[in-house]
């Protein structure tokens, strides 16, 4: 199987950045927390596991499906695979809590072997959890069903076509984001898809969890990507047509993108790719308050002028990057008159970023932008993914560090930013706007505390409701990008409607009628 996450955190073991010494004095006086270490996660051997309640029989045929070495039941394979990446997975992990964990890893190697898993599975009343790079942060593999099995994508990793006149390439679903690119670059391409989670997340993961990417303002969210795709379900096979478009009745394309393994696997994904960017330019730009700031994006995103990246730190989120960043009285004295730190990013040949940015820039300017220079988008840049892992130095010194997201109207973007802030009273939410559309644009919120070391997971739990509650109040999505897991699921109908539930269990119970695939997730099942 593919290299593997440290159980309890982000990334491999001794890798990834870590917080600066500077952080403590931070974390002092902005949490009351002194910065030293208050907790460490349990060793692997000391972790709760129960025995596996696989039967013996369909052991042996999953055994001959795809070989017996890749059906594992050992405590490391397991653990490995008990849940994502939310506050609350580790949590439970760093407390060495895995009841939960799947009673074998199946890795199949081909469509055929998926779907023979699957029928078996249907048949025996096994569930089936499908497992990408393991990043959930909304309660995606944690399956209370017993048995159950994680079916580990990691050896459907290549990459099957390149149509480079077409701009198509056709991919497996367990091929790692950074190996997608590094393979698509021999033919000069790239996905253009980069989430948070980039260094572990797996193509059909995105696709199944509809991600979006930190450039995805100027190439699109992953289902802007998806041309065509196939899924093997328990009663057989969904395959879409690669066509550039089609009249033919509802997209059934769009029922397995973000089904998050409620119907079937996906294994295979043809994609829209780009030719490999000559240059790259990120700058940043000093904005007097979040309100102008949101407002200068919206006149450039519909006026045809957006970046491929956007993003706008509010006041909070803006101060507490500086103070994280240890920066001195120059940086402090600018934002006194200019509060909110926007990252601006180009993507393409020299010539057309400079033709790009040059009306972008002037906008800015008109808006009161002032100019911060390429250093705060370089820092941006070298620090894009670091944030998971500095999580996990936060766990040690006791704190809560999360995050949640939702997308609104410009028209209900500051409200919706003021609502989900009162929300969460009690602790430092910062907020950024990452992803433009016409008609608006993505939230994201990032929130520490002192953890409530009594009952950490219910202070999480009673915020997370809070801000959900004001998220669906105020008639914004429960997710931009996240997807709904089983996290999101109690919020999903106020979104969807009774009787858009209802068509969802429908397609359900067609696909899976014995109820084994990712049970809880989207609601269902």
């Amino acid at each position: 199987m593919s290299r593997e996450q440290v159980f309890w955190g982000w990334g491999e073991p001794g890798a990834g950045p870590r917080l600066p010494e500077h952080a403590a004095p931070f974390l002092r006086d902005a949490l009351g927390v002194d910065g030293d270490v208050v907790t460490r996660p349990v060793a692997l051997a000391d972790v709760r596991l129960r025995e596996s309640t696989l039967d013996p029989g369909v052991r042996r045929r999953l055994e001959a499906i795809v070989g017996a070495v890749h059906v594992r039941d050992d405590r490391e394979a397991r653990v490995l695979r008990c849940r994502g990446k939310s506050y609350l997975d580790l949590l439970a992990q760093r407390a060495g809590d895995c009841e939960s964990a799947p009673d074998a890893v199946v890795a199949p190697r081909g469509h055929d072997e998926v779907r023979a898993v699957l029928q078996l599975c249907s048949d025996a009343g096994v569930a089936v959890v499908p497992f990408g790079g393991g990043t959930s942060v909304v309660g995606g593999l944690e399956v209370a069903a017993r048995p159950h099995v994680s079916l580990d994508l990691g050896r459907m990793d290549a990459l099957l076509e390149v149509d480079e006149r077409s701009l198509t390439a056709v991919l497996e679903p367990g091929l790692r984001l950074p190996e997608a690119d590094r393979a698509l670059a021999a033919h000069g391409l790239a996905l253009g898809h980069v989430p948070q989670s980039y260094e572990w997340a797996t193509v059909g993961g995105c696709v199944a969890t509809r991600s979006a990417g930190q450039i995805s303002t100027g190439h699109g969210r992953i289902e802007d990507q998806v041309v065509a795709l196939r899924c093997a379900t328990p009663l057989g096979d969904l395959a879409t047509l690669g066509a550039p478009a089609s009249a033919a009745g509802p997209s059934l394309r769009e029922l397995v993108v973000g089904s998050e393994g409620a119907l079937g696997v996906i294994t295979r994904v043809a994609l829209r790719v780009r030719p490999l960017p000559a240059a790259r330019r990120h700058e940043g730009f000093l904005l007097r308050d979040f309100a102008t700031g949101c407002d200068a994006l919206r006149r450039l995103e519909q006026a045809g002028l957006a970046p491929d990246v956007a993003r706008l730190s509010d006041e909070l989120e803006t101060r507490l990057s500086l103070d994280l960043a240890g920066a001195g009285p120059a940086a402090r004295a600018v934002l006194r008159a200019r509060r909110c730190l926007l990252v601006v990013g180009w993507e393409g040949s020299a010539e057309a970023i400079a033709r790009r940015r040059r009306p972008a820039v002037s906008l800015l300017r008109r808006a009161g932008a002032l100019p911060a220079g390429r250093r705060p988008g370089r820092a941006w840049l070298a620090a894009r993914f670091a944030a998971p892992h500095l999580r996990d130095d936060l766990l040690d010194r006791g704190v809560l560090a999360e995050t949640l997201e939702t997308a609104t109207s410009w028209s209900d973007l500051e409200r919706v930013h003021d609502a989900v802030r009162r929300a969460l009273p009690g602790t430092l939410c910062g907020c950024h706007v990452s992803h433009l559309y016409p008609t608006g644009a993505s939230l994201y919120f990032t929130v520490l505390a002192r953890r409530d070391d009594a009952d950490p997971a219910g202070q999480w739990r009673a915020l997370k409701a809070a801000a959900s509650d004001a998220i669906a109040a105020a008639g914004a999505t429960i997710t931009h990008h996240h997807a709904v897991g089983r996290d999101h699921a109690p919020w999903l109908g106020r979104e969807t409607g009774p009787l858009g539930l209802e068509l969802l269990r429908a397609v359900k119970e067609r696909c899976d009628p014995a109820g084994v695939m990712n049970p809880g997730v989207l609601g269902l099942g």
